[in-house]
């Protein structure tokens, strides 16, 4: 996948750009925001533009709202690119295994991802944070949980595919270790597939920790978008800002995850029909 048939496709372009500004946000927000962003800033309820010092305005508490937004913009990230990476990484070597060994073992791994896929990730989310307790990590941990099984089939169907090919065989003629041929010879041809499933599960994460949080079930330590729009619920006729601010950052980090994504599959898919 070349660089320029990637940038001609203007989904691409527009993803790859509001993931820029996002990113950019994240990684600048301690520098242009050192202090606390959960500290009081200002006189509450200021609005946007009326004092230059904050030009976001305040929230209830004199929170500096810019601040929240570039720091709720680290959390999204992370906790998007950490689900997705756990949810990768398991469903892929659940995948991997129950392919290869099929029988038994196929049999079983399935019926545990047909087990999970039954319950709405969202709810299982929901009730592994209240169990445990909210934290970044099980936040991380829950979404990932629920996230696991799609690349699991998806890593499955490849593998079941790849595991009668040649050099397969061969591997095992000279003698490699099955669990070898398996994650050295047939999971890298197996990912392909299955990283194209990264885009929409780091967009689902980041809405699924924003609701998490908009339900009081985030990281009390961290600010997030999902909280500062549920802060801003008790005032939201009087105040509609400090709930549309960072309701507009959720659907831009979305939408340029989702657009990313799309451009880089059908430069795939182009590269691939060219081929």
């Amino acid at each position: 996948m070349s660089l320029r048939r990637l940038f001609r496709s203007p989904e691409a372009v527009a993803g790859f750009v509001i993931l820029g500004l996002l990113g950019a946000m994240a990684l600048t927000a301690p520098l242009l925001f050192p202090g606390d962003p959960l500290a009081i800033a200002g006189q509450p309820l200021l609005r946007p533009f009326q004092d230059w010092a904050l030009p976001l305005g305040t929230d209830r508490l004199g929170r500096d709202v810019l601040a929240g937004l570039f720091h709720g913009a680290r959390t999204s990230l992370a906790v998007g690119l950490a689900a997705a990476a756990a949810s990768i990484l398991v469903g892929s070597v659940v995948g991997t295994v129950a392919g290869f060994a099929g029988g038994l073992v196929d049999e079983v791994l399935m019926r545990i991802t047909d087990a999970f896929q039954t319950v709405p990730g969202f709810l299982l989310s929901l009730a592994l944070v209240s169990v445990v307790g909210p934290s970044l990590s099980v936040v991380v941990a829950a979404i990932a949980l629920s996230a696991w099984t799609g690349p699991a089939r998806i890593a499955r169907a490849e593998v079941l595919s790849i595991r009668e090919r040649d050099y397969v065989a061969s591997a095992r003629v000279i003698g490699m270790h099955p669990i070898e041929i398996a994650f050295r010879e047939v999971l890298p041809n197996a990912l392909p597939p299955v990283l194209a499933l990264s885009s929409v599960i780091v967009a689902a994460a980041i809405l699924t920790e924003a609701a998490l949080s908009f339900l009081g079930l985030g990281d009390p330590n961290r600010v997030t978008w999902g909280g500062m729009i549920a802060e801003g619920r008790a005032v939201l006729r009087s105040a509609p800002f400090l709930s549309v601010i960072p309701g507009i950052a959720l659907v831009f980090s979305v939408l340029g995850v989702y657009l990313a994504g799309e451009g880089v599959v059908e430069s795939t898919a182009a590269r691939e029909g060219q081929a």
